[in-house]
This record gives structure tokens, C-alpha cells and sequence, in this order.
């Protein structure tokens, strides 16, 4: 690219904590016939989170210029869980560099695997050489509560992970439809219920949802889950989902939802955890 800072293909690539976590269950509709995730899927998903990546960085209008390779080291199988990583590696005048992970998890044993690495560039629409990009220093400060996770995600008591509104996903006012952002918040109940126990589990109940500001098509959605207590078979789980401006960073709590999920046998009754 002739209108990208030469600093870009010289500098030190880094690796710093992931800037953006996004995490999805394979159900079939995303699989090929081997019953694994489909690798365009795979890459689909990556890509979304390279974009939300440059996009919190440089907020600016951002397309994908180039995927300079694609690693295909494990499948993910259907009813597994995938989470896509994406760490900022290098920044030019008006070009991100994007390394995305993939990992797959199994659900019920916690074992999760590295399945697929890319790295993505991702190109500024309005800036040039006159007003570049700013700087990766300081990053890890700027996007603080974004950790590696815990080896034993059986001991995490919250979750967070983020999310890119599309129009598919909005009503005829160009807001994030309710139905959608009900099941952003269940699932991120049902990952962090599932990791504690380590059993199947199910929504058995949601007491409670709240929605106080709308989220527009092309916002990002940030989910906050936490446990808020656990019994015999059940854990209590509240939700936050948060909306952010991606090209000014406004952010603002946008509604909420508590969530009891019940962890269960394979014939569907109430199972200690």
C-alpha cells in the first residue's frame, strides 16, 4: 500500500493482551458436513473481531485490506464453544495489524485448544500521512479488564466479551432488536454458568430484564456477566450489556438481565454442581 507510513513494515510487532474477546457456540447452522465449524465461518468471525480491534484503536471508519495467512490447527465441533482473541500487533499512518486466536472449548471438561490464527491489515477510510493513527503505546492501559483467562475457568465468577451490531440484527427503527440483545445477555449467562459447573446447563428462569438506552446498527456490545450466587444445582447470574460509539468511544449501559440457570443430567432433571 503506497499511502501507508514505511514504519509500518519495520516495526516490532508486539503482543499485547487481547484487545477484544468474542465468543460464540457452534451450533449446526454454522457447520460443514464433518460437523465442525465451517472455515468460512471461522473466518468471518475473525475478521469481525480484528475490525472491532482497529476500530477501538483507531476510531476511524476501518475496511480489511489484506489476511495475510490463515492457520487451521484444530477443528471446533458442533456444541462447543469458539472465542475469537484479537491483539493490535502494529500500527501505521493509516493501516492496524490485526493477529486473531481462535480457540475452541469444550463445554462440559473446560478443554479448550488453539484452532485457528490469522493476522488481518485493516486500513483507516479518512486518514492520511497529515493526521495519523494514533500510537500502540499505551494500549493496555487504555483497555484495562481485557486478561488472558484463567487456566481454571471453572474458578472465574465473570465473563465479558464483546460483539458488532449488524443491520440483520436491528429493528425497523435501526436500534439492536430486544429478541437479539436477550440472547447476547443468555448466552453470556449460559458460557459463565456452564464453565462453573461443568454440566450441562439450562435457563430456567429470568426474573428480571431492563432496557435504558438503544444500541444502533454498527455499535459495538459489551457483555458484563457475573455470579451472583450459587446453590445445589443452580447459579444466579447478572448481565450488564453495555454500547459503544466506535468511532468516539462513548460508552453507555444500555440494559440488563438476571438469569438462573440450572445444571442438569442427560435426562433433563436438576443435577448437583
Amino acid at each position: 500500500m503506497n499511502d501507508v507510513c514505511a514504519t509500518v513494515d519495520a516495526a516490532v510487532e508486539i503482543h499485547p493482551a487481547p484487545v477484544v474477546h468474542m465468543i460464540e457456540q457452534v451450533f449446526p447452522s454454522l457447520c460443514n458436513h464433518h460437523g465442525t465449524l465451517f472455515g468460512g465461518e471461522a473466518m468471518a468471525l475473525m475478521d469481525k473481531a480484528a475490525f472491532l480491534a482497529a476500530s477501538r484503536h483507531g476510531r476511524d471508519s476501518f475496511v480489511t485490506a489484506s489476511c495475510d495467512r490463515v492457520d487451521f490447527n484444530a477443528p471446533i465441533h458442533v456444541g462447543e464453544l469458539v472465542e475469537a482473541q484479537a491483539f493490535l500487533l502494529r500500527v501505521g499512518c493509516r493501516s492496524i495489524g490485526v493477529e486473531v486466536k481462535l480457540w475452541g472449548e469444550a463445554a462440559l471438561t473446560g478443554e479448550r485448544r488453539l484452532a485457528t490464527t490469522g493476522r488481518f491489515t485493516l486500513v483507516a477510510n479518512t486518514r492520511d500521512k497529515a493526521d495519523p493513527l494514533p500510537p500502540l503505546s499505551g494500549l493496555a492501559s487504555s483497555h484495562a479488564g481485557l486478561e488472558e483467562l484463567s487456566e481454571d475457568l471453572a474458578l472465574a465468577s465473570s465473563l465479558r466479551f464483546q460483539d458488532l451490531v449488524f443491520p440483520p440484527q436491528t429493528n425497523h427503527y435501526g436500534t439492536l432488536f430486544g429478541g437479539d440483545a436477550l440472547a447476547l445477555m443468555g448466552r453470556a449467562a449460559y458460557v459463565l454458568a456452564t464453565r462453573r459447573a461443568k454440566a450441562r446447563v439450562v435457563m430456567a428462569a429470568s426474573p428480571q430484564s431492563r432496557f435504558t438506552q438503544p444500541v444502533h446498527e454498527g455499535e459495538m456490545v459489551d457483555i458484563r456477566a457475573d455470579i451472583l450466587k450459587t446453590g445445589r444445582s443452580s447459579i444466579h447470574v447478572a448481565v450488564d450489556l453495555w454500547a459503544e460509539n466506535l468511532l468516539t468511544g462513548d460508552q453507555r449501559r444500555a440494559g440488563s438481565a438476571d438469569y438462573v440457570m440450572v445444571a442438569v443430567d442427560e435426562q433433563g432433571k436438576p443435577q448437583p454442581i
